[in-house]
């Protein structure tokens, strides 16, 4: 049987041996395209990943110059729904533009 401690304040009881990890991390990545209008990708990073207008403008520029940029780095839920976001938003305005995740 396990060591249980009971925190009086809350009348919780916790097992000592169970310890939290970390949750992997991912990046989400933005990739370029001959197609997909710089002012859409800043709108991305600004509704989808919440970046103020002058960092969306700097990730839009490296995206743009490097041919890929760093969105933000989530647990895998996160990221993998702000990547269905970003696709479901250049469909609905028939952009091809593309987003992956990366283990952080």
């Amino acid at each position: 049987m396990a060591n249980r401690n009971i925190h009086s304040e809350t009348n919780t009881a916790v097992d000592s041996k169970t310890q939290l990890q970390k949750p992997r991390m991912y990046k989400v990545l933005i990739h370029n395209d001959d197609y997909t209008t710089m002012d859409f990708v800043v709108h991305i990073l600004e509704t989808v990943f919440h970046k103020s207008s002058a960092e969306a403008s700097q990730i839009m520029l490296n995206i743009h110059n490097h041919g890929i940029g760093d969105c933000g780095t989530y647990s895998f839920e996160i990221a993998e729904t702000k990547v269905a976001a970003v696709h479901a938003i250049a469909r609905q305005y028939e952009f091809p533009l593309r987003c992956s995740i990366e283990e952080a």
